[in-house]
């Protein structure tokens, strides 16, 4: 399945993509008396194995007798595909012509940071550029969206607890990732991790280590990688994180970005995110996740 979440009357409602539409779920289990609604992508998140086979049952026969109903998508104000994740983990430095642009060695063991909640947005919402950074890089990444509890998953059954799987720009604030040996400042302004449009659920997926990922600023291909490029794979990042903390239904795994980002450039040659620019980060199957920048509103403050 294909999920989405989208906003009406400034609440959050999950959605269905199947063929060229998009499906609200609460409305159409309401149209054909559902036994249970629901209305939120938490919610299926949490489902078991035929839970899930029984909701896309249900929907895709509503859309087969036309009783579902659709979600218009113009004018839509799309949600984060995963709205409430209790940990957002990213891996630095997992790609090896990334490591190699930047003149960084290969890390030994994955390389773990985290963001916040706050930092997420969705497919096509304004991200404001920070007055407090002149250095806005954009990341595409895969992300991982954990299915079950999980703690000291082996390596060959990691991949089993999975959920699905999405597309994230991990926007980066390269002044401040580098202003202390911590990247934390750099990466968590608010609207820092638009992630979507669909959370797509493993089976349609296949192997997340052989998907192809793209960049593009103002239509210009800037990343064009493969996630085979990974250092750590997504089963050894999962079994990984997993022998230091239990992983939580939801929980959201960014796995690092491939080479062609700003920073990776020549120092002369760098030239950042600006207002009014628009980034699109796409993956093979997962689709693209666009989004327009603005200039934040107030200014610099200088601390004494």
């Amino acid at each position: 399945m294909k999920l989405a979440t989208f906003m009406k009357n400034e609440n959050e409602r999950l959605a269905v993509q199947i063929g060229d539409q998009l499906i609200d779920v609460e409305e159409t289990a309401k149209q054909n008396n559902w036994n249970e609604i629901l209305n939120d992508v938490m919610q299926v998140i949490e489902l078991d194995q035929s839970g899930l086979e029984e909701l896309e049952a249900k929907v895709n026969e509503a859309v087969s007798n036309g009783s579902a109903v659709v979600v218009a998508e113009e004018g839509l104000v799309w949600g984060p595909c995963v709205t409430r994740p209790r940990k957002i983990i990213c891996v630095g430095l997992n790609y090896r012509k990334h490591a190699d642009e930047t003149n960084a060695p290969y890390p030994e063991v994955p390389i773990l940071f985290n963001k916040f909640d706050n930092t997420l947005t969705g497919h096509l919402s304004e991200i404001p550029v920070p007055v407090v950074t002149n250095e806005l890089d954009y990341e595409v990444e895969l992300g991982i969206v954990i299915g079950k509890k999980t703690k000291n998953v082996t390596q060959e059954k990691a991949l089993s607890h999975v959920f699905g799987y999405c597309t994230v720009n991990d926007l980066s604030a390269r002044d401040l990732q580098m202003r202390t040996p911590q990247w934390l400042l750099g990466k968590t302004c608010d609207k820092f991790s638009p992630v979507g449009p669909y959370l797509v659920t493993s089976d349609e997926v296949g192997d997340p280590n052989n998907l192809i990922l793209k960049t593009y600023v103002n239509d210009e291909l800037r990343q064009n990688s493969n996630t085979s490029d990974m250092i750590f794979s997504c089963a050894e990042i999962v079994s990984y994180i997993s022998r230091h903390m239990t992983l939580e239904p939801g929980d959201l795994i960014l796995t690092g970005t491939p080479e062609g980002v700003v920073f990776g450039l020549p120092a002369d040659e760098r030239i950042y995110i600006q207002p009014g620019d628009v980034v699109t980060v796409e993956i093979e199957k997962l689709g693209k996740l666009t989004n327009k920048f603005v200039q934040e509103s107030g200014k610099a403050l200088t601390y004494a």
